[in-house]
C-alpha cells in the first residue's frame, strides 16, 4: 500500500481514539461527582418565620462570622454593615457561644453612627442555631436605660437636697436646747429654724408638684383655659414679694383665644416664672409680662432686669435642682425645681418654653402654647389646638416673634440688636 495512505489512516484512527478517550474521561468524572453527597449547613425549618415574628433585631452568622441573614432593624441599629458584624463585642460573644455551646444574655452599650457619635444600649441574647449558625437577638433598651438613669439621678438629688435643711433643722434644735438660758441666742436660732423649715416645706411641695405634673394627662383631663385670667392670678400672688423689693409688675397685651389644658398647672408654671423674675431682680426695677397671639399660638413673655444668665448655664437651666448660683439660691429660698416644673407643664400642654439672656441685661422667658380653635367641634378643635406644626414658623430667638405691643411703651426691657424686637 501507499505509505502516505497508511499514515493518513493511522492519523484518523489516533484522532478517533483520542476523542473517545476524552469523552470517556468526562463521563467518568461526572459519574464520580454525582456520587458525592455534600452536607451543607442549614437553618432549622421555620426558623426564618419565627425570627420575623419576634419584633427584635436579629443577626444570623456562619462559622466565620459572615452575616447569613439580618433584618432591617439590625441594619438600622448599626449592628450590621453589608455582610459584616460591626461591633467586636458581638463577635466575642459569638465566638464564646461557638466554643462553649451555651446561651449568653448580656447588656451592652454600643457605639452608633459612622463616627460612633451616639450610643445604643441593647440587651443581647446569643445562641446556637441549627448545625453551624449562631443567632444574635438585640433588644433596644436605650430609652429604658435613660429613664432609669434619670430616676436614679432624681432620687439621689432629692436625697441630697433634703439632707441640707433636715440637717440644719436638727442642728438648730440642738443649739436652741443648749442655749435655753440665753434669750437672745434662742430668738436668733429660732428665726433661722423657721427659715430652714420654710425651705424644707417649699422643697417638699415642689417635689410633690413635679411628680403631679409628670403623671397627669392634660389632653384628656384638660378643658378650655383663659390664659389672661391665669396670668393675672399668678401676678397677683407674686405682687406682695415684688412690693417688698419695690419691683413693679407690668402686664401688657392681650390673648384673645383660650388654650386647652389644666388651669392649676398653668397657673403654677407662670407663677414660678414670675416669682423667679421677682426673686432674682434687684430692688426698684420692673418685671414685664407680655401677652400676644400670632398664627394660632399664644405667647407669654416674662422679662426681668436682673443680672442675666451666662451662656454656659442656659442649656441646663431647666434641669432639676440646677442652680446658677447655689449660694444665692439658698439666700432667696430657691429649690432648683421651679423651672423644671415650668418645662414639664408647658411640654405637657403641647407648647415650648425658651430663654434669652445676657449678663447684665436681664432675662426673658418666652412661653408658646397652641390656641384652641373653638370655631370647630370639640374633638377637631382639641386636635388642632394641640398641634405643634405652627410653632416651627416662629423665630429662632424666643423674643423675635413678639410684636411691639407685648410690653407697654415704658417697659424698661432693652432692644437687643439682631433679636428682631424687644426681648
Amino acid at each position: 500500500m501507499d505509505p502516505l495512505l497508511i499514515a493518513a489512516l493511522a492519523g484518523v484512527v489516533g484522532l478517533a481514539l483520542g476523542v473517545v478517550g476524552m469523552y470517556a474521561f468526562r463521563v467518568s468524572e461526572k459519574q464520580r461527582a454525582s456520587g458525592i453527597d455534600v452536607d451543607e449547613p442549614s437553618m432549622p425549618a421555620g426558623a426564618t418565620e419565627v425570627l420575623a415574628s419576634l419584633g427584635l433585631a436579629y443577626i444570623v452568622v456562619d462559622t466565620v462570622d459572615g452575616v447569613v441573614r439580618a433584618n432591617p432593624a439590625a441594619y438600622a441599629f448599626g449592628l450590621v454593615r453589608g455582610h459584616t458584624v460591626v461591633h467586636q463585642q458581638l463577635l466575642k460573644l459569638t465566638a464564646r457561644v461557638r466554643g462553649d455551646g451555651v446561651i449568653i444574655d448580656q447588656e451592652h452599650e454600643l457605639a452608633r453612627g459612622l463616627q460612633g457619635e451616639t450610643s445604643l444600649v441593647v440587651h443581647l441574647r446569643v445562641a446556637p442555631l441549627g448545625d453551624e449558625y449562631i443567632l444574635v437577638l438585640a433588644d433596644d433598651r436605650t430609652e429604658f436605660s435613660r429613664i432609669e438613669a434619670v430616676r436614679n439621678d432624681f432620687v439621689a438629688n432629692v436625697s441630697h437636697e433634703l439632707k441640707t435643711p433636715v440637717g440644719a433643722i436638727s442642728l438648730l434644735a440642738e443649739t436652741i436646747e443648749d442655749a435655753a438660758d440665753d434669750d437672745v441666742a434662742v430668738r436668733r436660732f429660732t428665726q433661722r429654724l423657721h427659715k430652714e423649715s420654710r425651705r424644707l416645706a417649699a422643697l417638699v411641695q415642689d417635689i410633690i408638684e413635679l411628680s403631679r405634673v409628670q403623671g397627669k394627662n392634660v389632653v384628656h383631663a384638660g378643658r378650655p383655659v383663659d390664659l389672661e385670667d391665669v396670668i393675672a392670678d399668678a401676678a397677683d400672688r407674686s405682687r406682695l414679694p415684688a412690693e417688698s423689693k419695690n419691683i413693679e409688675l407690668k402686664i401688657g397685651g392681650t390673648l384673645p383665644h383660650r388654650v386647652h389644658g389644666d388651669a392649676d398647672q398653668l397657673a403654677m408654671a407662670f407663677r414660678n416664672l414670675i416669682d423667679n423674675a421677682v426673686r432674682y431682680s434687684p430692688e426698684s426695677t420692673r418685671v414685664g409680662i407680655g401677652l400676644s397671639s400670632r398664627d394660632g399660638i399664644a405667647q407669654v413673655t416674662v422679662t426681668d432686669q436682673g443680672i442675666g444668665i451666662a451662656k454656659e448655664d442656659q442649656e441646663r437651666i431647666f434641669e432639676r435642682f440646677y442652680r446658677v448660683d447655689a449660694a444665692r439660691s439658698r439666700q432667696t429660698g430657691g429649690t432648683g425645681l421651679g423651672l423644671s416644673i415650668v418645662k414639664h407643664v408647658i411640654t405637657n400642654h403641647g407648647g415650648e418654653v425658651a430663654l434669652w439672656s445676657q449678663r447684665g441685661r436681664g432675662s426673658t422667658f418666652t412661653v408658646r402654647l397652641p390656641e384652641l380653635d373653638e370655631s370647630l367641634d370639640t374633638l377637631e378643635g382639641l386636635g388642632r389646638g394641640l398641634g405643634l406644626g405652627q410653632l416651627e414658623d416662629t423665630a429662632e430667638h424666643p423674643a423675635a416673634s413678639r410684636p411691639a405691643s407685648s410690653h407697654s411703651a415704658d417697659n424698661p426691657a432693652p432692644t437687643r440688636a439682631g433679636e428682631g424686637g424687644n426681648a
